[in-house]
């Protein structure tokens, strides 16, 4: 048995929330670095940061903010698309911007994915980002709970 097993304070339902399933979707650029795309655990995805960066080539996609603030969001998607979960369900957003200059430019494409009750978002500028784009975004998602099971014997 695991070491888990031999600390008695340790529960099956500890164990259960320590329990991450790795994330990797062929829609979306692999990672770059020693990361995962996304680690799901329980009905939380957490999505690590997306540059503008194409799936196929990996490629920086535009030279505007607003062409890759539209990348960034559609590799998001296309991870949490993988797991089952669709844009409506994230809760937390952080984008990284090279220029506040651009917060104007990328709400607008944001706004474009996030139309009805948005996330709640943090946004600061930052210094540099890989491959010197203008734009990072990640998320955090939360899917609805399982179905509970539903006890039949009364019913007989």
């Amino acid at each position: 048995m695991g070491e888990d097993s031999k600390d008695p304070s340790k529960t099956k339902k500890d164990n259960a929330m320590n329990h991450k399933v790795v994330i990797k979707s062929p829609l979306a650029p692999p990672a770059i670095g020693p990361y995962s795309q996304a680690i799901k655990v329980e009905n939380m995805i957490f999505v690590s940061g997306q540059i503008p960066i194409d799936k196929e080539a990996k490629n920086v996609v535009g030279t505007d903010i607003a062409a890759q603030t539209r990348q960034c969001l559609n590799n998001l998607r296309a991870i949490l698309e993988a797991t089952g979960a669709t844009l409506s369900q994230v809760a937390k957003t952080t984008v990284y911007l090279k220029s506040l200059d651009h917060f104007k430019e990328m709400n607008a494409v944001y706004k474009e994915f996030f139309p009805i009750d948005p996330p709640a978002r943090s946004c600061v500028e930052v210094s540099r980002l890989p491959g010197n784009v203008l734009i990072e975004i990640d998320a955090v998602a939360v899917l609805p709970p399982p179905p509970k099971a539903v006890n039949t014997s009364s019913l007989l």
